[in-house]
């Protein structure tokens, strides 16, 4: 019998993702067992979001090592996002706010079918099929506290219409409909209020305690941080910046690391990487590449969309 856990053991030594004109992130170490709840902690800009991509294996690292489940990174990448799930991804997998709760769950149950399962199972009888995929989903809304019937129009509720933390259950139990081994959720705490906030940090446990690696980025950790490792991304190191010239070193030097810190019983985790600054300045540098092949001036500071774009090129 196969004995090995379900959840995918996490590493990196020296970890990095570059843009065109600079670094979102790097310097950054990992070590973290199956079934660990990761909080990756950091100002907005400071490459958080470029982390979870390049851990799941939707962007390319440009630095260091990593390791999901034992899959190299990035060399591995295409095996990484097979055993990977996103969950409140904004631009990357987020929630249609003009669709049902019943119809995101039927479109994920379908996909999975299709493209998630084997070929014998493609052939069985068609009631065998929705018996599984009934399945399939209701175990997910179990695991995400989602009671479809508490909603305001039940399964039929508009994603419009749901309050944040329900969105964030949603989001999550569409991920888990796949049986990922590393769940990566983005935005954990935003907009929550503090009930709401522990709520979806008591959710994540109990995910990480079911055996699923949980990646959660955050503005702030749990206020209880035992058994969690917690991953900085950040800081204020001193730098200097030179004039890039030749167009192709990044527009900034290395940065000093900074320390991150978890319960002595759990694996640890330290993290260095470049400031603020330096995240913003790849995210814009990244936006910019991508207009620039249309034609067009420099987009807004907008971490997200740098993300997407990053995510974008990554992909292709």
């Amino acid at each position: 019998m196969d004995s090995t856990p379900h959840g995918a053991a996490v590493t990196a030594t020296g970890f990095g993702v570059k843009g065109p004109r600079g670094w979102a992130f790097r310097n950054i170490d990992i070590t973290a067992g199956p079934g660990s709840l990761i909080a990756v902690q950091g100002p907005s800009g400071s490459g958080r979001t470029c982390l979870l991509l390049a851990l799941t294996g939707r962007m390319k690292s440009a630095a260091g090592t990593a390791e999901v489940g034992g899959l190299p990174l990035p060399k591995k990448r295409a095996a990484v996002r097979s055993v990977t799930a996103l969950a409140h991804v904004p631009g990357v997998a987020e929630l249609d706010p003009a669709l049902t709760v019943g119809e995101h769950l039927r479109e994920r149950a379908l996909l999975q079918g299709r493209f998630g399962g084997s070929l014998r199972a493609l052939l069985r009888p068609r009631h065998e099929r929705r018996a599984g995929a009934r399945a399939l989903v209701d175990t997910a809304l179990a695991a995400a506290g989602l009671d479809p019937e508490a909603l305001p129009k039940g399964i039929r509720t508009s994603v419009r219409d749901l309050e944040r933390l329900e969105a964030l259950r949603l989001s999550v139990a569409l991920a888990l409909i796949g049986g990922p081994r590393l769940l990566a959720v983005d935005d954990t705490d935003l907009k929550l209020s503090g009930d709401e906030r522990a709520a979806a940090w008591a959710l994540l446990r109990g995910l990480a305690a079911a055996g699923t690696t949980v990646l959660a980025v955050c503005s702030e950790p749990p206020e209880d941080g035992e058994g969690v490792v917690q991953v900085h991304t950040g800081g204020r190191p001193e730098r200097t910046t030179p004039k890039d010239t030749s167009g192709d070193s990044p527009a900034t030097t290395d940065a000093t690391d900074a320390t991150a810190t978890t319960d002595t019983t759990n694996p640890t985790a330290t993290a260095g990487a470049a400031d603020e600054q330096d995240g913003d300045e790849a995210a814009k540098a990244t936006k910019a590449g991508k207009d620039s092949k249309r034609g067009k001036q420099d987009g807004p500071d907008d971490e997200e969309g740098a993300a997407d774009a990053l995510a974008e090129a990554g992909r292709a």
